[in-house]
């Protein structure tokens, strides 16, 4: 009989409790080898930005790029021990690839700027692949310095830093779980939520919005008179997401302060009928640095990943019924804070 494998496998713990994704489904810690990402998907990547880009510009809208870089890329000298390249993480090389193409104009260099700033405030939570309010914060502006829009001034100030204790998505993977004391990130805001398909809707109604992935799609409307009038559409993931988990600090939540409206679609593709109909100002396409080593599909619908999304879910839950009916319940850890439920986060990948 083979045994279970070993989530932790999947973490690193560098200097002073610092967790790092190095495995998973993506193979983190193989990326910032050789030969790593391949030279083949660079390419393909730097043709799909400019194909974004030029698509974007027929639709009068401006594209941009980002990364969210891996903690590995930021704070190599925290994963104290672990022999890997920090040269060669996925976002540098993709930027190298980007030189002289069209597509550079739309690249925004998030890893550069983390950094630049790494010997601040923590950019990521300790336990956590996201990141913290500062990290967030950090993203939006650089973000915004790109699409020429100034950013909301006034944030912080309303700004709950309640001390939380959390377990993030690395330190769930221990058992006991491994936790911190890290600052919240809500703010109160104008923003309210305007749409959410019957995916994310679904998943409120069962508590567990937070499970809510592939194929979410929200939107947000903001009339505060100080807000930007110009429509953003984001095609992102967990580092943008549709709804804030303090102490993890998402871009959706900043940006539908700043702009007029904000569309948030948990996709890497671009749904290309949904920008014909909103007629969006900006563009952003929002994801994990790991998740470079695969390219996104092409023509995807929205609707169609939440339908998937919905099967996959209900499938899962009807295994889990089926196990649980022939075991008796786990009880919770004992050291799990109640301000940090599973739902707090996507799991890495």
């Amino acid at each position: 009989m083979t045994s279970a494998p070993d989530p932790a496998a999947d973490v690193y713990e560098g200097r002073d409790g610092w967790l790092f994704l190095i495995r998973g489904n993506n193979r983190v810690l193989e990326q910032y080898g050789r030969p790593g990402v391949s030279r083949v998907a660079l390419w393909r990547w730097r043709r799909m930005i400019e194909t974004r880009v030029r698509r974007c510009a027929r639709l009068g809208a401006t594209y941009l790029h980002a990364l969210a870089p891996e903690k590995l890329t930021v704070y190599p000298e925290r994963a104290e021990g672990l022999v890997f390249d920090p040269a060669r993480a996925p976002a540098l090389r993709l930027a190298r690839w980007l030189t002289a193409s069209p597509g550079a104009r739309a690249w925004v260099d998030l890893a550069g700027a983390f950094r630049a700033a790494r010997d601040g405030p923590p950019l990521y939570l300790r336990t956590d692949t996201h990141w913290t309010h500062h990290g967030c914060a950090l993203a939006y502006r650089t973000i915004l310095s790109r699409m020429g829009v100034p950013p909301r001034d006034d944030i912080e100030p309303r700004r709950a830093r309640t001390a939380l204790p959390f377990s993030g998505d690395l330190g769930r993977k221990f058992a006991p779980h491994r936790t911190e004391v890290a600052e919240g990130s809500a703010f109160a805001s104008a923003a309210r939520r305007i749409h959410a398909n019957d995916l994310l809707l679904q998943m409120e109604a069962l508590g567990r919005g937070g499970d809510a992935h592939l194929g979410t799609h929200a939107v947000f409307r903001n009339d505060d008179p100080r807000a930007d009038p110009r429509c953003l559409v984001i095609f992102g993931d967990s580092y943008a997401q549709h709804t804030p988990h303090s102490p993890i600090a998402t871009l959706t939540a900043l940006f539908a302060d700043t702009f007029r409206e904000v569309h948030f679609l948990w996709s890497t593709g671009i749904d290309w009928r949904y920008l014909e109909a909103v007629r969006p100002d900006f563009v952003l396409g929002e994801m994990a640095e790991r998740f470079v080593i695969d390219l996104p599909p092409h023509g995807i619908r929205i609707e169609r990943l939440a339908e998937l999304a919905r099967e996959r879910k209900l499938m899962g839950e009807i295994t889990e019924k089926i196990m649980a009916a022939d075991s008796p319940p786990a009880p919770p850890p004992p050291d799990a804070p109640a301000s940090a439920p599973e739902a707090a986060g996507a799991a890495p990948r």
